[in-house]
């Protein structure tokens, strides 16, 4: 396995991002570098911010301050080939299930427990396997334009053929593809931070891999063990959609309906599209406070 590292130069002077970088080592051989941001007191009961497709810690970057503010310990990582984390060289470097042991060795390594989880699109499949791996560290979920779909449905052509896209296209813009998912427009100075991770189309085999690998079965887990699992959840789940993002339009109510932790949540629905951290960061904010007020008041 070929290893790239993107040079910490990309990284400097970039907008609202004042956060200092911190690395765990995951891996079998212990030789690829896990990023993730580290905001609010250390003794704090933590908030771990899970990135989607095409993103990276920089996500969050207008909420982590407003989590840390409240007492919150706000964590948000880069996956392997995301952000400022280690990045193999080849597609085939990646699998959902090197995503899901990667992601469970930083859980681990920190010893995290009494975690709010907050989780995106359809990554939330892999922020969920890793819930279901450790259940007892986790003790609510907040799921944003989160998609889990059954246990066939990622087979529908339109999947197919964003893999297809993805994996292939000579050209495959990750700032405009953000872009295209917000409805409010980025600085060019905000564009040029989530195109800093890859210098060039080397780096992007994770990003380019990612839709593939989320349609993988790992060995412990599919689809419809994964629905078991949440329809045996009894601890808060909470979902937070937008208004504006047609790709998850009513993906929520099969998520309100079956998982019996959601009976009674304050669900929410706010104003914007596809990445609600970018254009409702302060009401999103809100939400994972206001649903940590328990852990706040013990």
């Amino acid at each position: 396995m070929r290893i790239l590292r993107t040079d910490e130069s990309r990284f400097r002077d970039l907008p609202d991002f004042p956060y200092p970088a911190h690395f765990t080592d995951v891996g079998t051989d212990s030789s690829l570098r896990l990023h993730y941001v580290d905001h609010g007191p250390a003794q704090a009961a933590p908030v771990v911010m899970l990135h989607g497709e095409h993103g990276w810690s920089y996500l969050y970057r207008h909420m982590m301050p407003l989590v840390a503010d409240a007492g919150l310990r706000a964590l948000a990582p880069d996956l392997i080939g995301f952000g400022k984390s280690d990045k193999p060289d080849s597609q085939q470097d990646y699998s959902f299930e090197k995503h899901l042991d990667w992601l469970e060795q930083w859980l681990l390594s920190l010893d995290l427990h009494d975690v709010t989880l907050v989780c995106q699109n359809r990554s939330s499949l892999l922020a969920l396997a890793l819930v279901m791996r450790q259940p007892d560290r986790f003790s609510r979920i907040i799921a944003a334009n989160a998609v889990i779909p059954w246990a066939h449905e990622d087979d529908a052509p339109v999947s197919g053929l964003w893999q297809m896209f993805a994996r292939y296209s000579p050209w495959f813009p990750v700032p405009q593809l953000i872009q295209l998912g917000t409805t409010r427009p980025l600085a060019k100075s905000e564009l040029a931070a989530y195109d800093a991770p890859f210098p060039d189309d080397r780096y992007k085999a994770g990003a380019r891999s990612f839709a593939g690998a989320l349609r993988q079965h790992p060995r412990d887990l599919n689809r419809q063990r994964l629905w078991n699992f949440l329809e045996s959840w009894q601890k808060p789940f909470i979902t937070c959609f937008s208004d504006s993002d047609t790709g998850t339009r009513g993906a929520h109510r099969p998520l309100q309906r079956r998982i019996p932790g959601a009976l009674g949540q304050p669900h929410t629905t706010l104003s914007g599209g596809h990445f609600l951290q970018e254009d409702a960061s302060d009401s999103f904010a809100r939400v994972i406070v206001d649903a940590c007020r328990p852990t706040l008041a013990a």
